[in-house]
């Protein structure tokens, strides 16, 4: 029988080791944030003719277009490149995003369904 407030076979010394790991885990997530957060990414569109880049924070940074691509009789088309860059350059983040918290938690799956 397990003694009064206790757990059969040692669980407390294991709790505190779990919680110890997990303490360290979130200082590890926290720091991978920041420097995800510090990283830019930069997507082209319509062969280089718009360039986007954006934080880690999902902030649009930059917008570059060439001279070439601005058409006054085809601003749909500019605006259609623009769209493309940026949101290539926002994939680019969540990818490089995923790739770290995967590595960091060990392919735990998100934790039963939460996620970083």
């Amino acid at each position: 029988m397990a003694k009064r407030g206790g757990f059969p076979g040692g669980m407390p010394g294991n709790m505190t080791n779990l919680m110890k790991q997990a303490q360290r885990m979130q200082r590890q997530m926290e720091e991978k944030t920041k420097e995800l957060e510090e990283k830019q990414y930069t997507a082209a569109a319509g062969g280089g003719a718009v360039t986007v880049t954006v934080s880690g924070k999902k902030e649009v940074v930059s917008v570059k277009i060439s001279p070439e691509a601005v058409d006054p009789d085809d601003v749909e088309m500019l605006e259609d490149m623009i769209v493309a860059a940026a949101n290539e350059a926002f994939h680019q983040m969540e990818e490089a995003s995923s790739a770290v918290m995967a590595e960091l938690t060990g392919g735990l799956g998100g934790l039963g369904g939460l996620s970083f």
